[in-house]
């Protein structure tokens, strides 16, 4: 029988704050605005680099995600992930809908590999207007 693997190494002081911060936030936030968080700096944490350690951990124990478009991190809602997953994204409030992608990442990735390209991640973001904005659209039309 195989060793039982060695239990995950818990998050830092660092690390908490910061997922803490992220799952408290309404939209993504840069390293700046989590920075600039009274609940962030209050606990000691003042520097751009301790922020982007705690996020490099935080994202390869997939506990947050990049939304590359913004440079921006989200708290990741369905962890862990069994397969890819992607981002619907609100030009107007800047809220992000996290998707997952299991019934497209087999499609996705054959049609890349057919065009020869080899697939290292996926990310997929979606760009346009959340509900409670499209809805406030049209309440100012009518």
């Amino acid at each position: 029988m195989p060793p039982a693997p060695a239990p995950a190494k818990p998050l830092t002081h660092n690390q908490r704050i910061v997922l803490a911060a992220l799952k408290k936030a309404d939209a993504p936030l840069t390293v700046y605005q989590i920075l600039a968080l009274r609940a962030v700096s209050n606990k000691g944490l003042r520097a751009p680099l301790t922020i982007y350690r705690a996020l490099e951990r935080l994202l390869a124990l997939g506990l947050v995600h990049r939304i590359e478009r913004l440079n921006a991190y989200v708290a990741c809602e369905h962890a862990p992930h069994d397969s890819a997953v992607g981002f619907a994204i609100c030009t107007d409030c800047r809220r992000v809908v996290e998707l997952p992608l299991a019934a497209c990442e087999k499609h996705l990735a054959s049609t890349a590999r057919r065009s020869g390209f080899q697939i290292e991640t996926l990310q997929v973001e979606m760009v346009g207007r959340c509900p409670r904005c499209s809805a406030g659209e049209e309440d100012s039309q009518g």
